[in-house]
C-alpha cells in the first residue's frame, strides 16, 4: 500500500514538473497536425453557432367568409432546439378571430433530439480542439514524448469523425422534416383551417439558409477529422516503430518524430 502511495506520488510530481515546463511553440501550426487543428477548431464554432442561434417564424393568412373577408396573419415562432409541437400560434392582437384559440394550435413535430445532439457534440468537439491546441502549442515535448498521449488523440480523432457522420446525418433528416412541417404543408395540418367557414393561405416562413450551413459545416467537420487521422495516425507508435525498422535496416538513424 505504501509502495503505491509512493509510485503514485512519484508520478504526479513528474507530470506536474512537465506541465509547469509550459513554452509557447507556434511552429506545429505550421504543419498539418496543427494547422488541421485549427482549421477543426473555427468549424465546429460555425457548426454550433449557425444551428443553436437560429429563431424563426412561420405564418398564414386567415379569413372567414362571408362574415370577414379581411385577412388576418398568424404566427408561430420557433428556433432551437426546434420543440415544433411547444410553438403555438398568435394574433397580433390577442383573442380569438374565426371562432378559434389559435394559442391553442401548435406546429407538428419534436426535433430536439437531433438538433441538441448536434449542438452539444460541436461544442464538445470545440472544447477538445482548445484543449489540443493548447497540447500542441505549449507542451509540444511532452506530446512528443509520450506514447499515451497521441494514441488517445488518435482515438478521439477516430470517433469524432463516426460521430460528425451520425449527428450531421440525423439533423440534416430532421432540418428537411422542418422544412415540411413549416412551410406549406402547415395548412393541411391545421384543424381550424380544415373548417368550411376557414380560409387558409400559406404566407411565409423565415429563410433557413443559416441552418443549411451548419449541415454543410457539419460535414466538412467530418471530412476535416477523417483526414486529420493519418496525420494523428503517424505521432503514435503504431507508425513510429516501422519508420525507426526502416531506417535502421537501412544502416541510419531514425528520422526524428514531430508533431
Amino acid at each position: 500500500m505504501a509502495s503505491n502511495i509512493y509510485l503514485a506520488r512519484q508520478w504526479i510530481s513528474r507530470l506536474g514538473q512537465r506541465m509547469s515546463a509550459f513554452q509557447v511553440n507556434l511552429a506545429p501550426l505550421k504543419e498539418p497536425l496543427g494547422f488541421i487543428k485549427v482549421l477543426e477548431w473555427i468549424a465546429a464554432i460555425f457548426a454550433f453557432a449557425t444551428c443553436g442561434g437560429f429563431k424563426g417564424r412561420t405564418e398564414i393568412l386567415v379569413s372567414c367568409p362571408p362574415t370577414v373577408k379581411e385577412n388576418k396573419t398568424v404566427t408561430a415562432t420557433f428556433g432551437y432546439p426546434f420543440r415544433l409541437n411547444q410553438a403555438s400560434f398568435q394574433l397580433p392582437q390577442n383573442g380569438n378571430f374565426c371562432n378559434t384559440d389559435w394559442k391553442s394550435n401548435v406546429l407538428v413535430g419534436d426535433y430536439s433530439s437531433s438538433a441538441q445532439f448536434y449542438v452539444t457534440f460541436a461544442v464538445f468537439v470545440f472544447l477538445y480542439c482548445t484543449a489540443a491546441l493548447l497540447l500542441y502549442v505549449g507542451y509540444t515535448n511532452l506530446y512528443r514524448e509520450s506514447r499515451k498521449l497521441p494514441m488517445i488523440d488518435f482515438v478521439v480523432t477516430l470517433v469524432a469523425t463516426f460521430l460528425w457522420l451520425v449527428s450531421t446525418s440525423a439533423w440534416a433528416k430532421a432540418l428537411t422534416d422542418i422544412k415540411l412541417t413549416t412551410g406549406h404543408s402547415i395548412v393541411q395540418e391545421l384543424m381550424p383551417c380544415k373548417q368550411p367557414s376557414t380560409v387558409c393561405h400559406f404566407g411565409s416562413v423565415t429563410s433557413m439558409g443559416s441552418l443549411n450551413v451548419s449541415v454543410i459545416f457539419g460535414f466538412l467537420n467530418m471530412i476535416l477529422w477523417g483526414g486529420n487521422a493519418w496525420f494523428v495516425y503517424k505521432e503514435t507508435s503504431l507508425h513510429r516503430p516501422s519508420n525507426a525498422a526502416a531506417s535502421h535496416g537501412q544502416g541510419g538513424a531514425p528520422p526524428p518524430t514531430g508533431i
